[in-house]
């Protein structure tokens, strides 16, 4: 018999006016991921990586509650199509949920398929379902204002 163990996930899905390497890019640079990796009421964000696989990243985001840090490691960079990475933070844990961010060419743009794993509880599947889902908002209104377009 073979057990299958419940891990519980989350799959985000949204369609951006941008090509895949442009977005794929976004996730890799910095200056511009502090601009749309702000869930909800996060007032701003200050982000860190090293982009090569084994590198590491730390996002800190500023909350009216405080700073929540949020850290891990590069696991795979196949651009323009796929980043995989852990996930650290108070709410994912420090188990190193896993995250993997697609990059497929839709019509004339992209359609981003984010896949969050291993997370503690289905109460946290919840949360982080929400916050993904307004961080790809932010990444949409972050490209429409910039006036890229596929």
């Amino acid at each position: 018999m073979n057990a299958v163990a419940n891990v519980p996930t989350l799959t985000v899905r949204r369609e951006i006016a941008a090509p895949p390497a442009e977005l794929f890019d976004a996730w890799l640079d910095a200056e511009k991921m502090s601009q749309w990796m702000r869930p909800m009421d996060t007032e701003r964000s200050k982000v860190k990586l090293d982009a090569r696989v084994g590198g590491e990243f730390e996002v800190i985001m500023y909350t009216p509650n405080g700073e929540v840090p949020h850290t891990g490691t590069y696991q795979e960079i196949t651009r323009p199509r796929r980043l995989v990475f852990t996930w650290n933070s108070p709410y994912a844990g420090s188990h190193g949920s896993l995250v993997t961010v697609d990059f497929k060419p839709k019509g004339r743009g992209t359609e981003i398929v984010l896949t969050h794993e291993r997370l503690p509880s289905e109460e946290m599947v919840k949360a982080h379902t929400g916050g993904w889902t307004s961080i790809l908002e932010r990444l949409v209104a972050a490209y429409a204002e910039s006036g890229v377009t596929a």
